[in-house]
């Protein structure tokens, strides 16, 4: 089933979360390891992120340094098929633009038709690592606004390849992220709400937004969405404080406050157990606010730690 249709269809708010391919090396009975404690919540959709090689320079014996490609992560297309043949749930594919040209992208697109998969959350990604600012691969996309348009393209038939005859239309439906607090790399607020709406009107569906901690911005962040025409549900996503050094890492990577409430109960703590705990009772209190106030989903990032997902699903679905 589509996002959008569960989404529409659905007569209580649902239950989503988010996981991260296995390193390469491990197996991805991790991920059912993961997955299973949280199926008695009935998921409406599990995501499974994309992340895009990595250039590392390792010294050879002449002393020189030789540039090495790598991805610590693959496998997302196939995991996404497995998933949903193993528990027969709609499974939300990450594809991004970062390491993909325009033509890599129609690739990964073609499989994920074949394979049934018809949910994407398409992001532009990451600058690569050593990167300050993020840069398109030749031929490929500079944002999620252009990655949106080609997916759009297919489904209507329309492929890079202009001398395509009878080509089959896809049946995607495609979110994007939200940032209540805004993009870090955005001038403004008001900015990064006009790429917002720039990215629905292309063609996305629903939008996921990035991790906050205090629920009256994404409130805030609704009411804008509405005021400029920004019609499509909106889900907030959610993670919980899972280690003391949360407090101090979230800000630098996701460019996100933490509530002074918050920061003072995590100071308290002395070990990351007790972090973890106000780690879930602050998320059960934010997601039941969120419901109560008519938010149509809670959608979770795990990080690849299920056990505080299934403790806040439990008190709150």
């Amino acid at each position: 089933m589509k996002v959008i249709d569960s989404l529409k269809n659905a007569k209580s708010p649902l239950f989503s979360f988010e996981l991260l391919p296995p390193v390469k090396g491990k197996s991805i009975t991790e991920l059912y390891d993961a997955i299973d404690p949280l199926m008695e919540f009935n998921p409406a959709n599990i995501n499974i992120t994309y992340h895009q090689s990595e250039v590392v320079y390792e010294r050879m014996e002449n002393g020189y340094l030789q540039k090495k490609v790598i991805r610590k992560r693959p496998g997302t297309v196939a995991i996404s098929a497995a998933i949903n043949h193993k528990y027969n749930i709609p499974v939300v594919t990450h594809i991004i633009c970062g390491g993909f040209s325009k033509d890599e992208t129609e690739d990964a697109l073609i499989d994920l038709n074949f394979l049934g998969l018809d949910n994407i959350l398409a992001l532009r990604g990451d600058p690569s690592k050593g990167q300050r600012r993020f840069i398109a691969e030749e031929n490929g996309h500079a944002n999620s606004v252009e990655l949106v348009q080609q997916i759009m393209d297919m489904n209507e038939g329309k492929f890079l390849d202009k001398n395509l005859q009878k080509t089959f239309k896809s049946d995607f439906c495609v979110g994007v992220a939200g940032y209540p607090e805004k993009h870090f790399e955005s001038p403004n607020m008001e900015t990064d709400m006009q790429f917002l709406k720039e990215k629905v009107d292309a063609g996305a569906e629903y939008i996921v937004t990035q991790m906050f901690f205090d629920n009256s911005k994404f409130f805030s962040f609704v009411d804008k969405c509405r005021k400029m025409g920004i019609t499509v549900p909106i889900i907030p996503g959610l993670k919980p404080i899972t280690y003391l050094n949360d407090l101090k890492l979230l800000p630098q990577v996701f460019h996100i406050d933490i509530p002074n409430d918050l920061v003072k109960e995590l100071h308290k703590c002395k070990n990351n157990k007790e972090a973890r705990q106000v780690g879930v009772e602050w998320s059960v209190m934010q997601s039941k606010e969120l419901i109560e106030k008519g938010a149509p989903a809670v959608h979770y990032y795990t990080i690849g730690i299920s056990e505080n997902i299934r403790q806040i699903a439990k008190q709150v679905f």
